[in-house]
C-alpha cells in the first residue's frame, strides 16, 4: 500500500473486528443479567466488585485518550499505527459515564460517610461528609469530570474523523497540539480528584497525596497493553499487517516497560513514606492489606505486576517480537485488575478481614468488559484504522517505512 493507491476501503478494519463485536456483545449482555441476580441476591459482594470493574473500565477509557493526547504532543509512528485504537478505546467514555449511575445510586453500600449511622457513631467522618464527600457534592464533581473527558474526548474524535476526507490535506494539525498540552493537565487533575472520590474515600479518613498518581500510572500501562493486545489481532491481517512493523512494536513494549516502573516508583514511594512517618492516620490502610491474606496478595502484585514483567521488557528482541508481547500484555492487564480488587476490595467489602473473590465479580467483569469491547470494536469499525490524509499517515506509508 502506499500514498498513491490509498484509500478508505483499503484501510476498514477486517472482519475479524465484526466478529469480535458480535462475541463481545453477547457476553457482556449475559454478563449484565447475571450481574443484576447478583446485586439482587448478593448486594454485600456485589457492589465491590461493581467498583473494581468500572475503575478497570473506565481508566482503560482514560489511559486510551491520555496516550492519544501524548501522541499529539510528541509524534511519532509509534502512536500514528495505535491512533484509531486509542481513540475508540476512549470514545467508550459515555458508556462510562452510564455505568458510573448504579454506583451514584447506591453510595451507602460502598461508603461509610455516606451512611447516616457511622457518621453518627464518628463526629470527624461526618465532618468531612458535611464539607466534601456527601451526595450533592459526588454528583456535582462527577458530572464535571464527565463532561471534561467527554468533552474533550469528542473534539479529538471529530477532528481526526476530519482528517479522512481530502480536503484535511490543507488543514492545520496545531489544534490537536492546542488541546492536548492543557488537556493532559486536566486529565490529570480531575482524575486524581476522581479517584479521591470514589476510591480512597472507602477509607475516608486516609490520606494520600501521590494516590491519583499511581491511577494514572496504572491507566497508560493499561492503554498501552491493549493497544498491544488489538494490534496483534488486527496485525495479522490487512491493512494493518502492511504497516505495522517491528520497529513500531518495539516501541509500544518500550513504553510498557516505562509505566511498569513508573506504577512501581509510585507504589513504593507512597509505602515509603506512610512507613517512614508512620502516623496514625496514615498506616490504618497498609495494615488492612497486611492482614487475611491481602498481604500475599501485595507481595504477588510486587512480583508479577513489577518485577518478572520489568525483567522480561529489558529485552530488546522479546519487545520486539508481537507473538511474546501480547502474552505479557495480557497479564499485565490480568495484573491490573488483581491491583484494583486489591485498592478496593479490603475497604469497599464487607469481607475486607480475609481474601474473598465473589462470582459476582466475575459476573460484573463478563458484563462491563464485554459491553465495553462490544462499543470498542464498534468505534473502531466505524472509520478506516488510518486518518486518511493526516501527514503523519502519508509518511508511514512510505516505502521507505517498509
Amino acid at each position: 500500500m502506499t500514498t498513491a493507491t490509498m484509500n478508505k476501503a483499503d484501510l476498514m478494519a477486517p472482519t475479524v473486528a465484526q466478529t469480535m463485536q458480535q462475541r463481545s456483545l453477547v457476553i457482556g449482555v449475559l454478563g449484565a443479567i447475571a450481574s443484576v441476580v447478583g446485586a439482587v441476591k448478593a448486594p454485600e459482594s456485589f457492589y465491590s466488585a461493581y467498583l473494581t470493574v468500572f475503575m478497570l473500565g473506565l481508566g482503560l477509557s482514560l489511559g486510551c485518550m491520555a496516550v492519544l493526547m501524548l501522541y499529539h504532543l510528541v509524534g511519532g509512528a509509534w502512536g500514528t499505527v495505535i491512533r484509531r485504537i486509542m481513540e475508540a478505546g476512549m470514545m467508550t467514555l459515555p458508556l462510562m459515564a452510564v455505568l458510573f449511575v448504579p454506583i451514584l445510586l447506591n453510595l451507602a453500600r460502598l461508603y461509610a460517610w455516606a451512611r447516616p449511622e457511622d457518621l453518627a457513631k464518628d463526629p470527624k467522618l461526618a465532618d468531612i461528609a458535611h464539607t466534601y464527600l456527601n451526595f450533592n457534592g459526588t454528583l456535582t464533581r462527577a458530572i464535571i469530570y464527565f463532561a471534561l473527558w467527554i468533552g474533550m474526548a469528542f473534539l479529538l474524535n471529530r477532528w481526526s474523523t476530519a482528517q479522512d476526507s481530502a480536503e484535511a490535506k490543507d488543514q492545520s494539525t496545531l489544534r490537536f497540539r492546542a488541546l492536548s498540552a492543557p488537556g493532559l493537565v486536566i486529565y490529570s487533575l480531575t482524575i486524581s480528584f476522581a479517584v479521591i472520590d470514589w476510591v480512597m474515600s472507602l477509607q475516608a479518613r486516609w490520606i494520600s497525596t501521590i494516590y491519583g498518581l499511581i491511577f494514572i500510572a496504572g491507566q497508560a500501562l493499561a492503554a498501552f497493553c491493549f493497544a498491544v493486545l488489538i494490534e496483534s489481532i488486527l496485525g495479522k491481517r490487512k491493512p494493518m499487517s502492511e504497516y505495522l512493523k517491528p520497529t513500531e512494536v518495539h516501541d509500544h513494549g518500550k513504553f510498557m516497560l516505562a509505566f511498569v516502573m513508573v506504577w512501581a516508583y509510585f507504589n513504593f514511594s507512597q509505602w515509603l513514606i506512610i512507613w517512614a512517618g508512620n502516623l496514625p492516620e496514615e498506616i490504618p490502610w497498609f495494615m488492612r492489606r497486611m492482614q487475611g491474606g491481602w498481604g500475599t496478595v501485595g507481595v504477588f502484585l510486587a512480583i508479577f505486576h513489577f518485577a518478572v514483567p520489568f525483567a522480561l521488557l529489558l529485552s530488546r528482541q522479546f519487545k520486539r517480537r508481537a507473538g511474546s508481547l501480547v502474552w505479557l500484555a495480557s497479564w499485565l492487564i490480568l495484573m491490573r485488575i488483581v491491583d484494583l480488587w486489591w485498592h478496593i476490595e479490603p475497604s469497599a467489602s464487607l469481607h475486607h478481614d480475609t481474601v474473598h473473590v465473589s462470582w459476582t465479580f466475575f459476573a460484573v467483569l463478563a458484563g462491563i468488559g464485554g459491553l465495553w469491547m462490544a462499543y470498542f470494536f464498534r468505534n473502531l469499525r466505524a472509520r478506516p484504522l488510518l486518518a486518511v490524509y493526516a501527514p503523519q499517515t502519508l509518511r508511514l506509508l512510505e516505502p521507505s517505512h517498509e
